[in-house]
């Protein structure tokens, strides 16, 4: 079968960003093309492979299998560009991470800072996401490697790194200071006011888990969507909640915020760094997965 491979390059980020205008944005071309082409391709393959709607495009079942295996040969294409053209100079390239508010507070930002300064011409795109949302976007292939707040579950050829542990703790700002006097049990504190991440996160399914082990049913008064808001409110006295106990370091120094201590423990959780293998890595992410799997 004789087909353009521009074809396949058009329909690559036609699948990757499952829009058509978003698409045309990254190929420096329009949308009436991408659309010719797309049907080119489809009359050239004997087949449909999208389906459009005012909501945008997804692909059919045979698109997402075309999009596997072209998504595949075209980050391979790109890793061997690099390969070529580096010659022994330093490292160059582009990575997509997503990560979640913690994963950054509580390493990336350092990791970037070491890795930067070692490789000064690799550039990173940054999406800020909850885990779930992390997950998805790695698994449809929009983000090269995804740094993340356990617990997560994904499919098979997504591979995951342990990169660091800690544990949430339970704190409170000065208005509640008194539960800070003796170790309290969870039930006890029902009555007060509680914040937590929103519903569409891993840390408010897990905090909800928590709770019905314990008898509780989860009813924050106030749910944020990024965790770097959760000291702040309750700094604020605003309610109490639990927060990476690390997050709240600077706080506790100032003596702005208090440890209450509680009989039932959450669990300790990860930061983890999850990359597709099926798809294969550019050297930059190899280098970059290497450097942040190294310093654990």
């Amino acid at each position: 079968m004789d087909i353009n491979y521009e074809y396949y390059k058009v329909f690559y980020y036609v699948g990757k960003y499952q829009n058509i205008t978003k698409a045309a944005q990254a190929l420096g071309s329009n949308q009436p093309n991408v659309t010719r082409v797309m049907k080119l391709l489809e009359g050239e393959l004997g087949c449909q492979l999208l389906v459009r709607s005012n909501k945008g495009i997804t692909l059919t079942e045979k698109g997402a299998l075309l999009y596997e295996r072209v998504s595949t040969a075209f980050f391979q294409l790109q890793a061997a560009e690099e390969e070529i053209s580096r010659n022994g100079k330093l490292i160059e390239g582009t990575i997509i991470l997503g990560t979640t508010e913690s994963a950054l507070h509580l390493l990336l930002f350092e990791k970037l800072k070491e890795f930067k300064r070692a490789n000064p011409k690799v550039r990173f795109i940054i999406h800020n996401y909850n885990t779930k949302h992390a997950v998805r976007e790695l698994t449809r292939g929009v983000i090269d490697i995804s740094i993340v707040t356990s617990p997560f579950s994904v499919e098979k050829n997504i591979k995951s790194e342990d990169l660091l542990a800690f544990r949430d703790i339970l704190i409170c700002g000065s208005d509640y200071i008194e539960l800070t006097q003796k170790k309290q049990h969870l039930s006890r504190l029902a009555e007060y006011p509680w914040v937590s991440l929103g519903k569409d996160t891993v840390t408010y399914d897990m905090l909800s888990d928590f709770f019905l082990k314990n008898g509780m049913v989860l009813k924050p008064d106030i749910e944020v969507a990024t965790s770097d808001l959760l000291v702040p409110m309750i700094q604020n006295n605003l309610g109490i909640g639990f927060v990476p106990e690390q997050l709240a370091q600077a706080e506790f120094q100032a003596g702005t915020i208090f440890r209450i201590p509680v009989y039932e423990e959450m669990e300790v959780r990860k930061i983890c760094v999850l990359y597709d293998a099926k798809r294969g890595q550019s050297r930059c992410e190899k280098e970059f997965l290497d450097f942040l799997c190294s310093g654990r």
